[in-house]
């Protein structure tokens, strides 16, 4: 009894870390598809209109949400059956601290090392999409 229980135990792990890793590969799709949206209109803020680079990441960190936000439901997490409503103000209020992070990451940096801008957005974004945007989509704004 305790060997066939065991098995299913692991055979249920197994499928839950396959899933999760899908999940997480699709996740990073789309937030690279957001994220490179997000990234050249930041530049072409600062560039082509002056704009500041907090403004500027604000600008794109919008656009590249919106982006992001119908990628996720219907592609990522599949969890578009749930209300719209209730998932946009989640994923609003998570992609609010998100540009947040990112606008003050990349600020400090740039400002910290000297480095370009566009170097310490990239860096504040890697940090940002793995270790907080990942996690609070998936277990916040579109948990099943």
């Amino acid at each position: 009894m305790k060997t066939i229980l065991h098995k299913q135990e692991s055979k249920t792990l197994t499928e839950l870390i396959l899933v999760s890793g899908m999940e997480f590969l699709r996740a990073q799709v789309s937030a690279f598809a957001g994220g490179v949206i997000d990234y050249l209109i930041m530049i072409i803020c600062i560039e082509w209109f002056g704009i500041s680079l907090i403004t500027a990441i604000i600008i794109g960190g919008t656009i590249g949400a919106v982006i992001n936000f119908f990628i996720n439901r219907h592609w990522t997490f599949r969890n578009h059956n749930t209300k719209l409503l209730p998932q946009l103000v989640k994923f609003i209020s998570a992609a609010m601290g998100s540009i947040l992070l990112k606008a003050t990451g990349t600020q400090f940096l740039t400002n910290a090392l000297g480095v370009d801008y566009k170097i310490t957005r990239l860096i504040t974004d890697a940090i940002v999409c793995f270790g907080y945007n990942f996690l609070i989509q998936k277990f916040w704004v579109f948990k099943k």
